[in-house]
């Protein structure tokens, strides 16, 4: 084999194909006909697209779409508002399918490139297993209601994963980006990273229970004396608090004065970086506030957020690589939409 595939790589578009597939087995159990999809009236001889010698049918819309269109009819308050978002996501669905005839085709112009049979054979086991409990039998019923041979099938799936493949191909190729273009983006999207002022909160409940305010207040005192003696407050969280935070030494990660009760706030938006609170007596018990460190409101630098723009930039350039290449694809091809 060519070692234009690499093994890592095809294991890669190998699972995205037993997630794409595994779509259109889950929909098997779907009642037919519960919705009227329309499919039927708009494209009355059952073709919607031909792309090059690929017939793309109703059937082929029905199964991308049925696992959909329950959610979609409880998403439209009247039957107007279901019909348009039907037709939108059809529409959607077919430039898909078109898409990614054209892909398969991009793909079969490199006669060296093939995908290995041992692939198909195991994204069908997988689905015979997980989708047909390994019962062979249902599997080929389902075949036959599809009008499929097993052939057919493992076309199919050989598609899919070709599909997965030079998606991912395409991803890997556009999501370089440079430290300059993070810098300008930062800088013309200053206020997209506005903050709130933070605390990263540290917390030590005791419950109740039987208890008085008088004892619950005294035993939040001995915990503040070991703290006030050099015992870190995480070490004290892990031996005292009872809430779900405690093998964490309760830490409740980074918290905005709206994310907090007034009670709970006030006093702990009022603690510098390492400080601790008095005691805040509440009807279900007592807590500690603990100030682990403090974040300002404003912009923070470019360090802190820039893996968060590198990764909107990769999405953005992804995006925009693959409808151009898309669009080359479908420029040099004969597509007819019905």
């Amino acid at each position: 084999m060519p070692n234009v595939f690499r093994r890592l790589v095809l294991h890669v578009a190998f699972a995205g194909a037993l997630s794409a597939s595994a779509t259109l087995f889950a929909q098997t159990d779907t009642p037919a006909g519960q919705i009227d999809d329309g499919l039927n009236l708009r494209f009355a001889n059952g073709i919607a697209a031909v792309v090059e010698d690929k017939i793309i049918t109703v059937d082929d819309i029905r199964r991308e779409l049925a696992p959909i269109l329950p959610q979609l009819r409880r998403d439209s308050r009247n039957q107007q508002e279901f019909s348009q978002k039907l037709e939108r996501v059809q529409d959607e669905i077919i430039r898909n399918l078109v898409d990614r005839a054209l892909i398969v085709k991009e793909f079969r112009k490199d006669e060296r490139r093939k995908i290995p049979d041992s692939y198909i054979d195991n994204a069908i086991q997988e689905q015979l297993a997980t989708q047909f409990q390994g019962d062979r039998a249902r599997f080929l019923a389902y075949l036959k209601s599809r009008g499929f041979t097993l052939r057919d099938y493992r076309k199919e799936m050989e598609e899919e994963i070709i599909y997965g493949y030079m998606r991912g191909q395409q991803r890997k190729s556009a999501n370089v980006v440079s430290p300059a273009k993070v810098e300008s983006y930062y800088r013309a999207n200053q206020e997209k990273f506005h903050q709130d002022e933070q605390v990263h909160l540290r917390m030590i409940q005791l419950n109740r229970g039987e208890q008085t305010d008088e004892q619950l207040l005294a035993q939040a005192e001995e915990i503040l004396a070991k703290f006030r003696a050099g015992t870190s407050f995480e070490e004290l969280a892990k031996e005292y608090t009872q809430d779900s935070r405690k093998t964490r030494g309760g830490d409740w990660g980074w918290q905005k004065r709206a994310d907090l009760k007034p009670e709970f706030s006030e006093p702990l938006f009022a603690l510098k970086a390492g400080e601790v609170s008095r005691p805040v007596l509440q009807k279900e018990g007592v807590y500690l506030l603990y100030a682990e460190d403090r974040k300002e409101a404003g912009v923070p630098p470019i360090a802190e957020v820039r893996e968060q723009i590198e990764t909107i930039l990769a999405q953005q350039m992804t995006r925009e690589a693959q409808e151009k290449w898309l669009e080359r694809l479908r420029k040099g091809a004969y597509v007819r939409l019905y």
